[in-house]
């Protein structure tokens, strides 16, 4: 039997997780506790070095991060690349390339002009895809290029916008399409009824009270992260500070997983790539 790759994971219907890990830690735990394909996450990563997301990491620093998840453990991973580190197509290819380059099995680039939330205007934000979509197919490597329409997410147009962007990202080649936090389920079940390429949702914000079948119910085939995962390990922090530093409590601390159990884990991906 051939080799599922990260594309065949794809298939609307029957979600698969897209785990987005924030460290080389969290990307083996995550591996031995049964992700079928890991992703960055661009804020988790920028939490792990005291910066804000949106635009304060540069692609260097995105992509050594990249090259330590890809090194982490055997499975294909997604960059999370926002819009691209630059406004021009340029730009967006140099990243195509550099991301192809450190072994990750695809990207995500989203259409928003970083720093700032505010979207690009449709016909640039189109161009930039068409160009990521064109450098990801003259790689010499198979690579799932998704596209992001944010700006339902950041409150810049709305759902029937959103669509017209990925039904346009569609017809240039994007491969996975994603508008993150739509207005309800229902706008996400018609996002996934309006174009033919696989959709990716966010387990997120409102989204998080939803099951893996309630995705599946609406035709979603990828389900990321983003940054939840990491944000619960740093509201584990910040409850635990508080308790000792304010209360002298250090109660938060019994019963959690002893280091021998994540030793354990790690000894388990470690050995899978040996």
């Amino acid at each position: 039997m051939a080799q599922t790759t990260f594309r065949d994971l794809h298939v609307p219907g029957k979600p698969f997780i897209l785990a987005n890990a924030w460290d080389i830690g969290s990307a083996k735990l995550l591996a031995a506790l049964g992700a079928k394909a890991l992703a960055s996450t661009s804020a988790g990563h920028a939490f792990t070095l005291g910066q804000k997301d949106m635009g304060d990491i540069t692609r260097d620093q995105s992509l050594s991060h990249c090259t330590d998840l890809v090194g982490a453990t055997p499975l294909p991973v997604s960059g999370d690349l926002e819009n691209g580190y630059g406004h021009s197509t340029d730009d967006v290819i140099k990243t195509i390339r550099g991301a192809a380059a450190v072994g990750l099995a695809g990207c995500c680039i989203e259409d928003s002009q970083l720093p700032s939330s505010k979207p690009y205007e449709f016909y640039e934000a189109v161009e930039r895809i068409e160009a990521a979509a064109q450098a990801a197919k003259s790689l010499d490597k198979d690579f799932v290029l998704a596209a992001r329409a944010d700006g339902v997410m950041n409150g810049h147009y709305d759902t029937k916008e959103a669509i017209r962007r990925l039904q346009s990202f569609e017809e240039v080649g994007a491969d996975v399409l994603y508008a993150p936090v739509p207005p309800s389920m229902d706008a996400l079940a018609e996002i996934c009824k309006s174009v033919n390429t696989p959709v990716n949702a966010l387990a997120a914000g409102p989204f998080a009270k939803f099951s893996l079948e309630d995705f599946a119910n609406i035709g979603i085939a990828r389900i990321s992260l983003g940054s939840a995962l990491s944000r619960v390990i740093h509201s584990a922090i910040i409850d635990s500070a508080k308790q000792m530093f304010q209360d002298g409590d250090f109660s938060s601390f019994q019963g959690k997983a002893s280091g021998a159990e994540v030793e354990a884990l790690f000894d388990e991906v470690n050995l899978k790539i040996s």
